[in-house]
């Protein structure tokens, strides 16, 4: 089977991870590239006889190396050459992406282009001629729809035929002048125009052609390429894109008046952010209490049985039902909300609304010496810190990136959000009030450590830079789905992996020494009770609950299935009813259909009625914990764990990104700063419950 490398580059926000999600599917993968932390995403498709592997170069608007994403393509389009390059652009932006294009023909390599989004453009009243465009340049080009997948089916056959036919564009013919000077540095048959290029502008042999093009043009060599690239950019849209008059009032401007009003704005995005976890907790509640239940009702009696019939020993049913289903089985009942609220912020991202966060918050970032560009990493660490750092890398200056990923950790990640809404859950009549008071909390303190860090430390003036507000879209079900199934087979991964190795851990510190019957003698108890004194004054004063923080370290979701573990091993245990398999699957079918019923409900009802706490008879790890804490306690719990560095991930990365020096200082800091403000949150939760 022949091997066709396929490089995909364009402008950022142009449709190409769109585009890649469709002709990859679930093969795609994402990392980093090699020696960088800007994110690499591949994708491998089987298509006729050839294996065609996808590359998503990073989103960049030149090949001028400056910036790392630019780096990365640059050495790989000149390194690494692939068979093809896929040339994505924007048809409503085309005049502005034709510039990358034609640096993309320098190279000389085979090329498919992709005008995506056309159907946008016709909407606006432009109309391309692709006909004609392909002619001029000696490339095909193809209309795609990145959000309905829409034209996406004719990428594959047309890059085979390319590739086969060993298609290459016409060569690019800038003025007679410089195209004179070009040749006069060509020493092989086979140097590409980028060659030739850069040979003239940085081989010292040719310093005496530089300087006579200063001559003739009146100004650097550089200047002459940037203007004659510019010029041949500009031609190609003249010649190929006719626009209509159009006089019906554009959607994307009525929404803008809208959410980004200088008043109205704020309010509807805290509005909007309070909606997207209101729906996220209360559709996702009766899943997590399904999940909860098949597993207990049906998963663990049922292995329990069969472990029975094989003759397995009392060892190893312990750690089957204590440390496999007690720790991992309690945490998967999560699942359902990791899915739902990254469907919702999945939904912001790709409708073009959270740009629009970053352009609002322009001026009030002003105030912490950032631009509002700064806020997207923030709105990533929402969704995991470790990405969220990576994605400083596209922050101009280091004292930008210092600052905001000293703010970072302090975003709410939900795998933070899983440990909440349990707590939250458990002690409060009002979950969704607490857990939202949380996130809060979490930008109050981000926005204090960098104002004192721009004040002390990280002195300076801002850049400038034209933040680029792409149209609303509604993004397909099918795309979002895609990335939702990224987000939650990386949890299901953890789950099955990392906090199935924590819990046996924790199972054997629990059980060791050999012969141990109450886990307050284990070393786990020994391990718990000799940090205690330090969470006393934040009512955490249960060895149990300090044991439980060890290995949160490693992910905030192992502080379930640590607890879980850890009570449940010294919880006595119920006598369970007689197991029937076909009536115990009769009833989770049912018990599956009213969540389905249920959660459909909860949306429409205007208070969030989700995480109405419930009584529960059993002793289970709720009812446990309930008996252990008071909510000033689990609000102290749940400060700390807000605040203190997210995980061991997220230190990683920080220590990769910025040094050991500033990720152990920022970890020390984040350390004080949680246990001082779970200290206050308990005081005040005593006074206010205690009334």
């Amino acid at each position: 089977m022949k091997s066709i490398r396929v490089a995909l580059v364009g402008n950022p926000n142009v449709g190409k991870t769109s585009i890649l999600n469709h002709l990859a599917g679930t093969s795609l993968k994402v990392g980093n590239w090699p020696g960088v932390t800007v994110e690499k995403r591949e994708g491998k498709v089987i298509f006729w006889d050839y294996e065609i592997n996808l590359v998503d170069l990073p989103g960049i608007y030149t090949l001028e190396p400056i910036s790392d994403d630019e780096w990365v393509a640059y050495n790989y389009l000149r390194n690494e050459k692939p068979d093809l390059i896929l040339n994505i652009i924007e048809t409503p932006n085309m005049e502005r992406d034709l510039l990358l294009t034609v640096e993309l023909l320098e190279h000389e390599l085979p090329m498919v282009l992709v005008l995506n989004m056309s159907d946008e453009a016709q909407k606006l009243g432009i109309d391309v001629k692709d006909k004609w465009l392909s002619e001029i340049l000696g490339v095909r080009v193809l209309r795609t729809n990145g959000r309905t997948g829409e034209g996406v089916k004719a990428i594959l056959p047309n890059i085979v035929e390319v590739v086969n036919s060993k298609e290459k564009p016409k060569p690019l013919k800038y003025s007679k002048e410089l195209e004179d000077f070009l040749e006069k540095v060509r020493e092989r048959e086979d140097e590409t125009k980028a060659d030739l290029i850069r040979k003239l502008l940085e081989d010292e042999r040719f310093k005496e052609y530089r300087e006579s093009i200063k001559k003739i043009f009146g100004k650097d060599v550089y200047e002459v390429i940037k203007d004659e690239r510019y010029a041949m950019a500009h031609g190609l849209y003249k010649e190929v894109v006719h626009r209509r008059l159009f006089t019906s009032r554009d959607i994307t401007d009525s929404i803008d008046k809208v959410l980004l009003h200088p008043f109205l704005g704020v309010p509807l995005f805290l509005l909007i952010m309070f909606l997207v976890f209101k729906i996220s907790f209360d559709f996702s509640s009766p899943f997590m209490d399904w999940i909860e239940g098949f597993i207990n009702g049906f998963i663990a009696p049922f292995v329990s049985q069969v472990l029975t019939y094989l003759g397995a020993g009392e060892l190893i049913k312990r750690v089957v039902s204590e440390a496999l289903i007690g720790g991992v089985g309690f945490v998967l009942t999560f699942v359902p909300l990791i899915a739902v609220i990254y469907f919702m912020l999945s939904l912001l991202e790709f409708s073009g609304y959270l740009p629009r966060i970053a352009f609002l918050m322009d001026r009030f970032m002003h105030r912490l010496g950032l631009h509002g560009k700064s806020l997207v990493p923030l709105l990533l660490g929402f969704g995991c810190n470790v990405p969220a750092i990576v994605a400083t890398r596209t922050l101009e200056t280091k004292r930008d990136k210092l600052l905001v990923i000293a703010m970072i950790p302090f975003m709410s990640c939900p795998a933070r959000l899983v440990v909440f809404s349990f707590f939250a859950v458990l002690f409060f009549k009002n979950p969704a009030l607490i857990i939202f008071s949380l996130y809060l909390l979490g930008i109050l303190v981000a926005l204090i450590t960098a104002l004192f860090l721009r004040k002390t430390v990280f002195k300076g003036g801002l850049y400038h830079f034209v933040m680029e507000l792409p149209p609303y879209r509604l993004p397909t079900l099918r795309l979002l789905f895609r990335v939702v199934w990224v987000y939650v087979k990386d949890f299901l991964y953890r789950a099955g992996t990392l906090i199935f190795a924590a819990s046996v851990v924790i199972w054997l510190l629990l059980n060791l020494p050999p012969g141990v019957k109450n886990p307050s003698e284990s070393i786990a108890g020994y391990i718990g009770k000799t940090i205690s004194p330090i969470f006393a004054p934040l009512g955490l004063d249960d060895w149990r609950m300090s044991t439980s923080l060890i290995p949160a370290f490693l992910a905030r979701e192992i502080v379930l299935s640590s607890m879980a573990t850890i009570y449940t091993a010294e919880a006595p245990q119920e006598t369970k009813e007689e197991f029937e398999l076909s009536k115990a699957l009769r009833e989770q079918v049912y018990a599956l259909g009213n969540a389905f019923k249920e959660a459909l409900l909860n949306i429409f009802k205007p208070v969030p009625t989700a995480f109405e706490v419930k009584e529960e008879d059993s002793q289970s790890l709720r009812s446990i914990v309930a008996k252990s804490l008071s909510p000033a306690s689990a609000l102290a719990f749940m400060v700390f764990l807000l605040l203190y560095t997210s995980c061991l991930g997220t230190v990683a990365t920080m220590w990769r990104e910025v040094g050991k020096g500033f990720a152990l200082l920022f970890l020390a800091y984040s350390f004080l700063i949680g246990w001082f403000l779970g200290f206050l949150a308990y005081r005040l939760g005593s006074l206010l419950w205690s009334t």
